[in-house]
């Protein structure tokens, strides 16, 4: 309704414009209101590249990437919006263009274009204009531009434009979690000195995303995400006891679940829990992870067995280690250069997969800013294809121009995947180094302490044999214990507790 009313408003307002203009201007807003887009298109992008009148010519623009919107185009109607956009306020439908073009990045769920075209439009000069726009519509702007800000560190601006996000907004779950994030960075202005404030902030905003009330887009995502920024929290604050907590209440078989999984070995860990610890690890290597690249965790497997003293299953599990992820890293070597281009690094993540070790590949896939590009070069050639499909808008200029717009879009989308695709080659190859470099220390270290064992006459057989293996703690009266025999159960996955003897004599057991 009120588009509707804008149209037929808009039909006296260019009072200056030519008689011709106008006829044509009147013919194409009667079609557009009638629903007739694919005549009202043609002669609105005539009017926007023709027009003799600037304002008729602005508001055809516009009108354009309405049309394209209704017309189920929205790659080109977001095109549209963003050239009124970038030309400022003085174009009349200037707001009208960011309402659009907001509509448009939700209903495409689109990370990338539309987050950068709002945060370099988001000015000083043009923020007293923006707070006129309806109320969901700046938030939902204040969030996306709040998100580019975050990326780039300029954190006191993230938090000022996250902080305005309404409570009632449909980001506000997102907006909040991204707070914490932002509050937590070690780089955020005023740390050390007040890191027990901005934490005390960060862990409110976190519990906000937790307890954020109505209709919260993807909100069961964003909760994961929230209850993992607590547990970095803890973590980082030395606060095991709720890391543990805070990484244990995330759902199983959640998005995150693996992820809580691996954080929380390490949280356990440090609590001096080594059998909590791998039991998290043998939950991460159940089959229903295999497949994922994870040479952390086998890593932190070899130190808790080293802690214990149990050297043999230090050493069986750095040859499991070697086994999975050596060969990872010479196939990786060469798709992991600097020498390598963007458009072979996206290419070798988009297509099907023939060279890359699986693990890896399936890690780089599953970031989500990945596959927001790969969405989005999907819609690009679909429209593409609709659009050479629309007869009766060829032999009019329109049909080559949104062609070679679409084509612009998705050269740009290559782009933005292929960075992210190279830097993750890079980063999973510098993971595999730098982890091979930690499981050699860890072998070296191993092959002294056994030494020194052998050499103070020490039998660590003898050790480890006068020892007894006790069942773990029950939680409460509603669990039952059940003897690890080889089966992964998947309504055992996720309550593995080892109990672990130590093999270390009595000067050694403060390792």
């Amino acid at each position: 309704m009120h588009r509707l009313l804008l149209a037929t408003f808009l039909v006296l307002a260019p009072m200056a414009a030519s008689a011709e203009d106008m006829s044509s201007y009147n013919q194409a807003l009667a079609a557009f209101n009638a629903g007739k887009l694919a005549d009202a298109a043609p002669l609105f992008f005539e009017l926007s590249a023709n027009a003799q009148d600037d304002d008729v010519r602005a508001r055809s623009e516009y009108y354009l990437a309405q049309t394209f919107a209704r017309k189920g185009l929205p790659v080109s109607a977001l095109v549209t919006y963003a050239r009124i956009v970038n030309v400022g306020p003085q174009h009349p439908s200037y707001l009208q263009a960011l309402e659009g073009l907001v509509d448009v990045q939700q209903k495409l769920n689109e990370q990338n274009l539309v987050p950068n075209i709002l945060e370099k439009a988001y000015t000083p000069e043009v923020q007293d204009k923006w707070v006129k726009l309806p109320r969901e519509v700046l938030a939902r702007i204040q969030y996306m531009v709040g998100t580019i800000r975050q990326r780039r560190g300029r954190f006191e601006e993230a938090r000022a434009l996250l902080e305005a996000v309404p409570p009632d907004s449909r980001v506000y779950a997102r907006s909040r979690y991204l707070l914490g994030v932002v509050l937590a960075d070690p780089h955020f202005p005023g740390r050390p000195a007040e890191a027990d404030t901005l934490d005390a902030a960060a862990l409110a905003a976190f519990r906000g995303a937790l307890d954020a009330k109505g209709a919260q887009i993807a909100h069961d995502e964003v909760k994961q995400l929230a209850l993992l920024g607590i547990g970095r929290l803890h973590y980082g604050r030395h606060e095991y006891p709720q890391a543990v907590t805070a990484y244990e209440a995330v759902p199983r078989y959640a998005r995150f679940w693996d992820q809580s999984l691996f954080e929380n070995g390490f949280a356990r860990f440090q609590n001096e829990d080594f059998g909590g610890a791998l039991g998290s690890l043998q939950a991460l290597h159940a089959p229903q992870f295999e497949g994922a690249f994870q040479p952390e965790s086998w890593v932190l497997k070899a130190t808790v067995y080293y802690y214990s003293c149990l050297f043999d299953e230090v050493k069986t599990t750095l040859a499991a280690y070697e086994q999975l992820y050596e060969p990872m890293a010479k196939q990786l070597e060469p798709f992991a250069g600097e020498d390598v281009d963007l458009l072979s690094a996206y290419n070798l993540v988009a297509a099907e997969n023939r060279r890359l070790p699986a693990p890896i590949y399936l890690w780089i896939r599953g970031n989500e800013r990945i596959q927001d590009v790969m969405r989005m070069i999907d819609q690009v050639d679909s429209e593409k294809r609709l659009v050479n499909e629309l007869g009766a808008w060829h032999g009019k200029g329109l049909v080559p121009e949104m062609v070679s717009s679409l084509e612009e879009v998705r050269g740009t989308l290559m782009q933005i995947g292929g960075r992210f695709a190279k830097s993750r080659l890079q980063e999973a190859a510098q993971n595999l180094r730098t982890f091979a470099d930690q499981a050699e220390i860890i072998r070296v270290q191993t092959a002294l302490d056994e030494k020194d064992l052998l050499l103070a006459g020490v039998d660590q057989k003898a050790v480890l044999k006068s020892q007894s293996i006790y069942r773990p703690k029950m939680p409460g009266p509603a669990w039952n214990y059940w003897k690890f025999q080889g089966e992964f159960w998947r309504d055992e996955i996720g309550y593995y507790q080892y109990t672990l003897k130590r093999g270390c004599p009595a000067k050694l057991q403060g390792k």
